[in-house]
């Protein structure tokens, strides 16, 4: 649901991009290594993270098909240094770095995620200097492993040289695999801009902004190019207060009471174009005339799909005849209608604050799951319960997106930058649970309107993105190649009591270190969540106000296992671009011991 905000001055003058992200992204500088490329530093625990790679690495596409070929670049040529290909903790292939461009073609495996690290041995070969990481995507369907992002600024300025380009190279190299265009549209009822036949190439959206149809055009463009999907948003029973000019007739609308007297609307600023008065979405008339709507649109714009959104819990409803709404029911008989209308295209819906979420997931005709959540789901373990309800809901077949507003307070009232260490923190526990989140796009997303922008990246959460995302991507086998079925409870304990460290398995506790496990076959995949100096659980951060977790070193942990363990090895976002480290261990009977080198925000552990 996007509660529209009530104060459309909150929308001027908010509007900004990536662009200049991207172009003032800085590092602090380290001691130079004549050994090692301008700027390499040697692996060391740093608390901001990011800053301990110097090469940065890109490649032609968010995602690849079993079979194509990935193109890298780096910013630099490393001479000496090797490029490894590697899958979990297992090298699939090596080869020196002869160039700053090359390519590599994967293995044809479908589904699957890998981990590129440029590095350098030392002589004696006990030690590496990593100079850059990145992920690269294998999977033939973007959906089995979503990534989405947005965009919501289509004015002719999005037209000129690069803009575009820029805003879609920061999602490229964060490996987001599908777009949702926020407010592209003409009206809610009539979302296409003219008609099949005259398309309105400059035209106004719900806020009176001024659109180009061009701009819509480029942004699917570029998207499709790099891999991307793009898909348009839209309500599921919205109708602006012109719509029985347009063909939506009285029968097909909400209303409060059985006498028809008020109808269901959601109020918007009297500066924008309508009210939005709100359509039983079970309404088969209503379904025809939406599809054929959607049919145009096809038709006009290249988009892969639609993005179906709703209002949440509207309360006691009533269709034209006086009969009680079912909106839940009538939410999966409106996905049901859309997909037979368009066969081919991409569904999702919203949840809001899971409203309806069992109907949407079990519907069977959804991509993924998508929850939208507020104050009512604000906890860190709400993100747990959220994820094993859409388990259930989809039979352990869908993965779940949040769309999740960060700073939200603090983005309310003032502009400025998004508290890295609350965005950082919430992302951990979302991917080790998992999940991804909804938030980059043409902009950092902070409020349910997206065209806002009141709150910028600092650089640190900037290079910290592309930290996760990577991290997210390389080893999605690990983190979403398994559902909450595979739990278990780990009980990983620090060996040394001098330290005061308090674990404890989920869910998290203040002041403590938090484990979350499943199991991946004969594999066990053990996450460390830091929750030391953060006194409150809740992921939203409302006024950008969370610390940084306390920074852990050479913590010596035991944990029991089944069997012999062969190999245990750990990676961290925050740590070395996300790079595994093999671990030495001792086994006695079902114990082992071994020391983490690091925990900042989130390590993972993977016993095998």
């Amino acid at each position: 649901m996007r509660h529209y905000i009530k104060k459309a001055a909150l929308v001027s003058g908010m509007l900004m991009t990536l662009t200049s992200a991207c172009s003032s992204a800085k590092e602090q500088a380290a001691p130079a290594d004549p050994t090692t490329p301008s700027g390499a530093t040697q692996v060391t625990d740093v608390v901001a993270v990011g800053s301990d790679l110097r090469i940065g690495l890109s490649t032609d596409k968010s995602v690849y098909s079993p079979g194509m070929t990935v193109a890298f670049t780096a910013s630099e040529a490393a001479p000496g240094a090797m490029v490894r290909y590697r899958k979990g903790a297992t090298v699939v292939k090596e080869e020196p770095m002869t160039s700053a461009t090359w390519t590599w073609t994967p293995p044809a495996d479908d589904f699957q995620g890998y981990l590129i690290d440029i590095y350098r041995a030392d002589a004696e070969g006990k030690s590496e200097t990593v100079f850059g990481t990145i992920a690269v995507d294998v999977s033939s369907d973007w959906t089995r492993f979503p990534r989405y992002g947005f965009v919501a600024d289509f004015d002719s300025g999005k037209l000129a040289d690069g803009v575009i380009e820029a805003e879609m190279d920061f999602l490229k190299r964060c490996h987001i695999n599908g777009v949702q265009f926020q407010d592209w549209h003409y009206k809610h009822h009539w979302p296409m801009p003219g008609t099949r036949g005259e398309v309105l190439e400059s035209y106004t959206d719900i806020a009176n902004r001024t659109l180009s149809a061009e701009a819509v055009r480029r942004y699917i463009g570029v998207q499709h190019s790099m891999g991307m999907k793009s898909i348009f948003y839209n309500l599921c029973f919205g109708a602006l207060d012109d719509a029985g000019a347009d063909g939506v007739k009285q029968e097909w609308y909400a209303f409060h009471n059985r006498q028809r007297s008020d109808r269901d609307r959601h109020s918007l600023p009297s500066s924008w174009k309508s009210d939005i008065f709100v359509l039983d979405p079970g309404n088969p008339e209503w379904q025809a005339y939406l599809a054929e709507r959607n049919d145009e649109v096809y038709a006009a714009f290249d988009f892969d799909g639609y993005q179906i959104d709703q209002l949440g819990n509207r309360g006691d409803l009533y269709d034209w005849d006086g009969n009680a709404i079912n909106l839940p029911k009538g939410y999966a008989s409106f996905i049901d209608a859309m997909k037979k209308a368009h066969p081919d295209r991409r569904l999702v819906m919203n949840a809001v604050s899971s409203y309806g979420a069992s109907m949407i997931a079990g519907s069977g005709k959804v991509d993924f799951c998508y929850n939208e959540l507020w104050g009512d789901e604000a906890d860190f373990s709400h993100l747990h319960s959220v994820i094993k309800a859409n388990d259930t809901y989809s039979d352990h077949g869908l993965k779940t997106v949040f769309a999740a507003y960060m700073n939200y307070d603090k983005a309310g009232r003032e502009t400025g930058f998004m508290n890295t260490p609350g965005v950082i923190m919430t992302d951990a526990v979302m991917m080790a649970l998992g999940g991804s989140h909804l938030e980059l796009g043409d902009h950092m997303l902070s409020r349910e309107y997206f065209p806002a922008a009141p709150l910028d990246m600092t650089d640190e959460l900037h290079t910290a993105m592309i930290r996760y995302y990577d991290f997210m991507t390389a080893y999605q086998n690990l983190l979403r190649g398994t559902t909450t079925r595979d739990e278990y409870e780990s009980d990983i304990a620090c060996a040394d009591a001098s330290k005061k460290l308090s674990f404890n398995a989920w869910p998290p506790q203040k002041g403590g270190i938090t484990s979350y496990a499943r199991r991946d076959g004969a594999r066990r995949v053990v996450h460390l969540l830091n929750f030391r100096n953060i006194d409150n659980l809740s992921w939203r951060d409302l006024d950008g106000t969370r610390s940084a977790p306390r920074l852990t070193r050479d913590t010596p942990l035991t944990m029991t296992v089944d069997g012999k363990v062969s190999r245990i090895w750990t990676a961290s976002p925050d740590r070395n671009g996300g790079a595994p480290e093999e671990l030495a261990f001792s086994q006695e009977g079902d114990r082992i011991s071994f020391t983490l080198p690091s925990l900042l925000y989130w390590s993972m552990i993977v016993v095998e």
